[in-house]
């Protein structure tokens, strides 16, 4: 595995992108969004994680640099983004990955704050693949209609920011248009993929949830079964 970084420019000023790549060809790109604490040692252990079973993974800095001492400071970073700027640093990722690295199917997916931005992406970028954003939350009814790409929604029933009943909304939403969405809940709490955090960390339901979200990226991007038994 390859550590690199990734300059991304984008209009509200620049940024960079973590970079975790396979020794061998990839698979495909996964891009990975942060929590709302920033690209802390967790998200870029993941990112090796997805490496380590074949794939490109770039996980593009919303905080331009910046990482959340504690919950106030977090909630404060994650206010003052404007969320526009949040998918566009997004799009750009995706963008210089394949100037960079070469056109490959691309995945997608991230917890809490990241995972609002995945489902909004998804709703917003038809050229992913997939989609599994970690109990984000829901766009209105007028954006999620538009989804098109394949996304496994994880969630957790304990969650006091991404309720159940948040979660219900989505399945009805999905039920009523068709939409491509697969919806896993676990008697977790909010962040319980979170192995850093053990007052929230599931380890039952997050080794579950990994092997659920390795299924789902090699059935739509792509094989590798010798990498990821």
């Amino acid at each position: 595995m390859n550590v690199e970084s990734l300059n991304i420019i984008a209009a509200q000023g620049p940024t960079t992108a973590y970079v975790a790549r396979p020794s061998e060809k990839p698979i495909a790109t996964i891009v990975l969004i942060q929590e709302y604490w920033g690209i802390t040692d967790h998200i870029r252990d993941i990112a090796g994680r997805y490496a380590k079973e074949g794939y490109l993974c770039v996980a593009p800095d919303l905080y331009r640099g910046r990482i959340a001492a504690d919950p106030k400071e977090a909630a404060a970073l994650m206010q003052a983004l404007d969320f526009n700027d949040g998918l566009e640093i997004i799009r750009k990722a995706i963008q210089e990955t394949e100037r960079v690295y070469g056109a490959h199917k691309i995945g997608i997916t991230g917890y809490c704050m990241g995972g609002t931005y995945v489902l909004r992406a998804a709703c917003e970028m038809p050229a992913l693949s997939a989609a599994v954003p970690f109990y984000g939350d829901i766009p209105e009814e007028s954006i999620l209609k538009k989804l098109r790409v394949p996304t496994l929604f994880i969630a957790a029933n304990k969650d006091g920011w991404i309720t159940p009943q948040k979660v219900e909304t989505l399945r009805q939403t999905a039920q009523k248009y068709n939409l491509p969405v697969e919806i896993v809940s676990y008697d977790a709490d909010h962040a319980f993929f979170n192995d850093t955090r053990p007052q929230v960390y599931n380890s039952e339901a997050a080794a579950d949830a990994w092997k659920r979200v390795l299924a789902f990226f090699r059935k739509y991007l792509g094989q590798a079964a010798a990498r990821s038994a």
